[in-house]
């Protein structure tokens, strides 16, 4: 579990640097595309997650 507390906030750091960086944003964002590209990064992101999840359940009983 201490494994996915620091993957969780070492995605959030890189969040919070990504969103710092303002170059290509107004581009995507005059083209709408930006939603596409979050959508598509949240969906991948959630998939992981669970993925990891699942992961760790399995293991959790494996080693009971």
């Amino acid at each position: 579990m201490k494994k996915f507390n620091f993957l969780l906030l070492a995605m959030f750091a890189l969040i919070g640097f990504v969103e710092a960086q303002p170059n290509n944003e107004s581009v995507m964002m005059s083209n709408g595309k930006i939603y596409v590209v979050m959508a598509v990064v949240v969906t991948i992101v959630f998939g992981l997650f669970l993925y990891l999840f699942l992961l760790d359940r399995k293991i959790s009983k494996l080693e009971k």
